[in-house]
């Protein structure tokens, strides 16, 4: 049986009547962002946190860093997935749990997929700020106590505007990986762009017009984020610490 193509079908108006095939892929693309960017947020935020306690003297605060990287980053996202939504409102009091679990769609399945997009990242980010961090010569960290200054101020003055400058490009690359992931989010409810395009194919069984469509939006944003990170780097580049060949890998 031959296929019929039909590349019309995004101008057709969708059975509820809310628009066209086109619009309802564009509302996924909007609800993709919103959960990667919330995410992203969440994931530097901790994963900075977290891959600065991995570097301390301290050896309890360093174990707590690893024990987090290792339990998030060894248990499959969809699992984790699973959990916040399914789970983690059980553990909460029962107050607090049935007001996350009686939230109005779509929220009640967004705010589980942004945390656990968020820490699930954040596991990785922690590794590459680590990285970063313990890539700098220690004489860094000596100038900032030699100059009287603390700990923390250390880090926040010296080593970490340094040691973001340098793991740019892999952060670029765990920017377009949490694009990707949330796609995930389709197993809790959550309609992003490719839940969009499995309901445009339910409904009209244009199965290669939907997911193609949906391919090249993807393509379209991660090629933008990493021509829009590539200025970035070549902006904040730090010389003899970033070079054009480890520009490119990062991606």
């Amino acid at each position: 049986m031959n296929y019929h193509w039909n590349w019309k079908i995004f101008w057709q108006l969708t059975p509820e009547g809310t628009g066209t095939y086109l619009h309802t892929l564009l509302v996924g693309l909007m609800w993709t962002l919103a959960t990667a960017l919330a995410a992203w947020i969440i994931a530097l935020v901790l994963g900075a946190i977290v891959g600065v306690i991995r570097t301390t003297p301290s050896k309890w605060a360093a174990r707590l860093g690893n024990g987090y990287v290792e339990l998030f980053r060894n248990i499959p996202l969809l699992v984790q997935m699973f959990l916040w939504y399914f789970v983690f409102p059980e553990f909460l009091p029962k107050a607090m749990g049935d007001a996350i679990k009686q939230m109005p769609p779509p929220w009640a399945s967004f705010v589980p997929a942004v945390l656990c997009l968020g820490t699930f990242t954040a596991a990785r980010v922690a590794e590459q700020v680590r990285a970063g961090i313990q890539a700098l010569p220690r004489g860094q960290q000596m100038a900032g106590t030699a100059l009287g200054l603390t700990l923390p101020q250390t880090y926040r003055y010296v080593l970490l505007p340094v040691a973001f400058r340098i793991i740019l490009p892999p952060l670029t690359s765990e920017f377009l990986n949490i694009i990707k992931n949330s796609s995930v989010a389709l197993t809790i409810g959550v309609i992003e762009l490719t839940a969009a395009a499995r309901a445009m194919q339910e409904f009209s069984f244009q199965v290669f017009e939907a997911f193609t469509a949906a391919t090249i939006i993807y393509v379209v944003v991660n090629v933008g984020v990493v021509f829009a990170m590539r200025w970035l780097e070549k902006r904040v580049a730090v010389p003899g610490f970033i070079g054009p060949a480890v520009q490119g890998g990062g991606h």
